[in-house]
């Protein structure tokens, strides 16, 4: 069985009509549960208001339920806002405001909820609809809607129509190379878009989503060997998740005898984890992809393999994805295709602002510094507004990101500015995940400097270079430059009283 986008209706299949569909926090389900519970939730949510285009905020972690309510709101057409519960009640009530709604589901509860807390009121006979339903959107046939930090911290909403993920997929089933019926890690939260590859992954090709919550993956030993005994064959995650998991010597082939493809997304996939995993799976596939929530989860892809390690000192983000088109304007990555967003919700100041057409299509100015080479392969070079000027000097940090993860011993890295009250850089400092919990710079680092300068100008080299066992990372694992520089002005603080005392 199979979720037909197009046709909005699951569908039977001959294979495997009793596999699992989701294996969730609280139960699993096989593919007929899934469809039977998913149109009963469709009904449910029918008497509280919802129909096609009126969005449902979706509110869980990782609880089959979840998945249940996004299936279900696909039947129904009306586009999913999914909610983890990592993010304080006082985002839902803006994304709430945002949307127009009164009523959310709680998926851990499986209960319709008003945002005043009291159980929301269902049609009856004496009221149709209910007063707490929430009018459609203006776009129609959306398939759902995400909210992502806007910069002055009010959450936008990102408009995601059902033409832009049947292009997901389609690219998914052509170029992935993910088998029948693959079993996907589900490990970012539903609000977090790389999570959507193995939602509509799972969906369209008649897969398993292994659902895996926070508290099972700090669980290591018992979180590898949770996917071995589902099949796990699709890793799906940022960069910086899989390096915190090389810790674990059952992070290997042999932990993972199923495990066939990595697909990694949401951040920069340093050369040195990718050699890493070359060796601990040998036969697997590496597959790297970029772009913004704005995109669809994902526009360009490379297969990496030994030959473009070999190549290249800093990893290409690839080729644009079929039907799609991605370009540098002035400077500045750009993406053209039906899997352009809709459009922010509510936000005409910053659609004029970032998007246009292309050709006759949708099109959308990421923010990220970008360039091509011959034959169209791409390469990003970090987002423009993580370009600092220092002494009169621009300076890009993924650059020094990249110098720091090639010296010796060093897993990850991460370059950090250091702002005065006005907000300019007054320097940089480097911190480097090195395993140990010493705090102590390895041996080979001693001449960390002189490194650093066979590879990078005087004034990109950071003042101060820090050990950690890991850096810190997000609630989506991207690694975490303002509480790195936040941990910083801590350990200095401590320090100066210390030596007040």
């Amino acid at each position: 069985m199979r979720f037909d986008l197009t046709a909005s209706r699951f569908v039977e299949t001959d294979e495997r009509p009793d596999a699992w569909a989701v294996i969730g926090a609280e139960r699993a389900l096989r593919w007929r549960e899934l469809a039977t519970e998913a149109e009963a939730w469709a009904q449910r949510a029918r008497t509280y208001g919802f129909a096609a285009d009126v969005p449902v905020i979706v509110r869980g972690h990782k609880e089959a339920a979840f998945f249940v309510a996004m299936a279900g709101a696909l039947l129904l057409g009306a586009p999913f806002v999914p909610v983890d519960t990592i993010y304080p009640d006082e985002r839902m009530q803006r994304i709430a405001s945002t949307l127009g709604a009164r009523t959310y589901y709680d998926a851990q509860g499986d209960r319709f909820v008003a945002l005043n807390g009291e159980p929301a009121q269902a049609q009856t006979a004496a009221n149709s609809p209910p007063a707490s339903a929430p009018q459609p959107l203006r776009e129609k046939q959306l398939a759902y809607v995400l909210f992502t930090s806007g910069t002055t911290g009010e959450p936008k909403g990102v408009q995601i129509g059902r033409e832009s993920v049947a292009a997901l997929v389609e690219w998914m089933a052509a170029d992935f190379a993910l088998g029948d019926a693959p079993v996907f890690l589900n490990q970012a939260p539903f609000s977090f878009d790389l999570s959507m590859y193995e939602v509509f992954g799972t969906l369209s090709l008649g897969g398993t989503a292994v659902l895996a919550s926070r508290s099972l993956t700090a669980q290591g030993a018992t979180f590898l060997a949770t996917l071995a005994r589902h099949g796990l064959t699709t890793w799906v995650s940022t960069p910086s998740f899989a390096q915190q998991l090389l810790l674990n010597p059952q992070f290997s082939a042999e932990g993972l005898p199923a495990l066939k493809t990595f697909l990694f997304c949401g951040e920069v996939l340093p050369v040195g984890l990718a050699r890493q995993l070359r060796q601990r799976f040998p036969a697997a596939r590496i597959v790297n992809t970029y772009g913004p929530t704005e995109a669809t989860v994902a526009t360009t892809w490379i297969v990496v393999d030994d030959a473009v390690l070999a190549q290249h000192a800093r990893l290409p983000i690839g080729y644009a994805k079929r039907d799609a088109e991605v370009f540098v304007e002035d400077g500045e990555l750009c993406i053209a295709g039906a899997h352009v967003m809709r459009g922010y919700l509510n936000r005409e100041d910053l659609n004029a602002a970032r998007m246009f057409t292309r050709h006759g299509v949708r099109a959308f100015r990421t923010g990220d510094l970008g360039a091509v080479e011959g034959g169209g392969l791409l390469f990003c070079h970090g987002r423009i507004d993580d370009q600092i000027k220092m002494g009169g000097y621009r300076i890009e940090l993924m650059e020094i990101d990249s110098a720091l993860r090639a010296l010796p011993g060093v897993s990850s890295a991460a370059a950090v500015p250091l702002r005065r009250p006005d907000g300019s850089v007054a320097r940089l400092v480097a911190f480097v995940a090195t395993g140990a919990d010493d705090g102590r710079l390895p041996g080979a680092l001693h001449d960390w400097k002189s490194l650093l300068a066979a590879r990078l100008p005087s004034y990109m080299i950071p003042s101060e270079l820090l050990a950690c066992r890991a850096l810190p990372v997000s609630v989506n694992f991207k690694i975490d430059r303002a509480q790195l520089a936040q941990d910083y002005r801590d350990a200095h603080f401590k320090t100066q009283r210390q030596h007040g005392a």
